[in-house]
C-alpha cells in the first residue's frame, strides 16, 4: 500500500506505484525525496535518451523559454522549422508533423493512411498491424495494437485493423484484400516483451508493399532517435518506409513526437489535422538539440558497443543463474527469465536502488541512457545479480 503521507488522493488510481517520491535525476540516476539514490535503466521507458535533466536539454529549454515559449501552431516558428528539416533530411521522408505524444503521432499515421487510400485506393482503410504489437493508447491507436488484455476494453473499438503474426510475410500477404490501404508495425516489438522483426522480414515486407500498392508504415516510437545503435532502427535493413512515427526519445523527457511521410503520401488538406500545442518552440527547441547531441561523430558508434556490452554482460548473468536468452539490439534489450519471476525481480531491485522494468512477467526489460556508462552498466548488472541469487 501506498505510504499514506505521500497524499495520493487527488490522483486517478490508474496504475500500481511504489510509495517513491523521485524529486531529482542526473544522468543514470534519479533521487527519492530521503536523498537514496536509484540506477535508472527504464528512463521513462526509453524516454530519457540522454540521461535525466542533461546538460544540451536543460540550456535548450532555458535558451527557448526567454525567446518563444508558444505562438500557436497557426504560425510558424524557427525552432519547428528547424527540426523538421533536419528530420526530413535524415529519414528521408519529405514531411514532418509534430505531435504531443507517440499515441498522437500513430494517430496521425493512421488517418493520413486513411486518407491517402481514399485518394489512391478507391476508399481502402484497413491497416494490417500484429499481434501483441503496441502503438498507444488513444482509442484508435489501441485498436491498431494486438495486446490481448485490450481485446473487450472500451468496446467497440475503431474497426479496420487486421492482426497477423510477427515475421510471417505469408500472412500478411493472405490478409491483403481490396480494402487493405498499408501495413504498420514496430521494427521492435518493445511492450511485448523486446521481440524484433527480422532484418529479412522487414525488406521482405517492403517488397510486398510495394508490389501491392500499399503503404508501410514504421512505428519507431520506441526504436528511434539512436536506440538500436543507428538513427533509426529500420536502417539495420536499409529499409525506408512510406510513413515513420517518433516519440519517447526525440524529446529526451518533454512531450514530443513526429509523423513523417514521403511527399506523395501527404495528402493532408488544410483542417484535416492539427493540435493546439504540436510544434511548439519550446519542444522543438528540445528535439533540436536531443537530435544534435545523437547524431554527433561515435555517439551512435558508441550505443552499439555498449548495448554489446550490455548484452555479453546479461547473457552471463542467464548462465549463472540459470536464465534464457537476451534479446533486442543496441541499448532495447530484454532478458528472458524462463519463468515469471519478472515482478519480484523488479522489486528486489527497487530495494537494491536498480530500476528496471518488466513488460511480461517473464522477462526483464533494459532501456537505459543512450550514454549510459560502461561502469553503470557493470553495476546494474552487479545488483541484479545479487538480487537474482536471492529471488531466482
Amino acid at each position: 500500500m501506498p505510504d499514506a503521507s505521500i497524499q495520493t488522493g487527488a490522483l486517478m488510481d490508474i496504475t500500481s506505484r511504489p510509495a517513491t517520491v523521485f524529486v531529482e535525476g542526473s544522468g543514470s540516476w534519479l533521487y527519492d525525496r530521503e536523498g537514496r539514490r536509484y540506477l535508472d535503466f527504464v528512463q521513462g521507458w526509453a524516454v530519457n535518451s540522454l540521461g535525466h535533466s542533461p546538460r544540451a536539454l536543460v540550456e535548450a529549454l532555458g535558451t527557448q523559454a526567454q525567446r518563444l515559449v508558444n505562438c500557436s501552431p497557426a504560425y510558424y516558428n524557427e525552432p519547428m522549422l528547424r527540426l523538421a528539416r533536419q528530420l526530413a533530411e535524415r529519414s528521408g521522408l519529405g514531411r514532418v508533423f509534430f505531435a504531443n505524444s507517440g499515441a498522437e503521432a500513430n494517430e496521425g499515421a493512421i488517418k493520413l493512411a486513411r486518407k491517402w487510400g481514399q485518394l489512391n485506393r478507391h476508399g481502402a482503410y484497413e491497416i494490417i498491424t500484429m499481434e501483441h504489437g503496441f502503438h498507444g493508447r488513444t482509442l484508435a491507436t489501441m485498436s491498431a495494437s494486438g495486446k490481448p488484455q485490450w481485446e473487450q476494453l472500451f468496446e467497440p473499438k475503431v474497426p479496420g485493423f487486421v492482426k497477423v503474426p510477427l515475421n510471417d510475410l505469408a500472412a500478411v500477404e493472405a490478409a491483403i484484400s481490396v480494402r487493405t490501404v498499408a501495413v504498420m508495425l514496430e521494427p521492435i516489438q518493445g511492450e511485448a516483451g523486446v521481440f524484433a522483426a527480422t532484418d529479412a522480414y522487414l525488406r521482405e515486407l517492403r517488397e510486398l508493399t510495394r508490389r501491392w500498392g500499399l503503404l508501410l508504415i514504421l512505428d519507431e516510437i520506441q526504436t528511434g532517435m539512436g536506440r538500436t545503435g543507428r538513427l533509426f532502427a529500420s536502417e539495420h535493413a536499409g529499409v525506408t518506409p512510406d510513413i515513420m512515427t517518433l516519440g519517447k526519445g526525440l524529446g529526451g523527457g518533454v512531450p514530443l513526437a513526429a509523423l513523417l511521410a514521403k511527399e506523395s503520401v501527404s495528402c493532408f488538406a488544410h483542417g484535416d489535422q492539427g493540435g493546439t500545442f504540436n510544434g511548439s518552440p519550446l519542444m522543438t527547441a528540445v528535439g533540436a538539440a536531443v537530435l544534435e547531441e545523437v547524431t554527433r561523430p561515435g555517439f551512435l558508434d558508441a550505443v552499439a558497443e555498449t548495448g554489446a556490452h550490455l548484452v555479453r554482460g546479461l547473457a552471463a548473468l542467464a548462465e549463472r543463474r540459470g536464465f534464457g536468452g537476451v534479446r533486442g539490439r543496441g541499448l532495447l534489450l530484454a532478458l528472458d527469465l524462463g519463468r515469471p519471476l519478472g515482478p519480484a525481480l523488479v522489486e528486489a531491485a527497487r530495494a537494491e536502488g536498480l530500476l528496471i522494468n518488466a513488460p511480461r512477467p517473464d522477462c526483464l526489460r533494459f532501456m537505459p541512457a543512450l550514454n549510459v556508462s560502461r561502469d553503470e552498466v557493470n553495476e546494474m548488472l552487479a545488483i541484479l545479480d545479487r538480487v537474482a541469487a536471492m529471488t531466482a
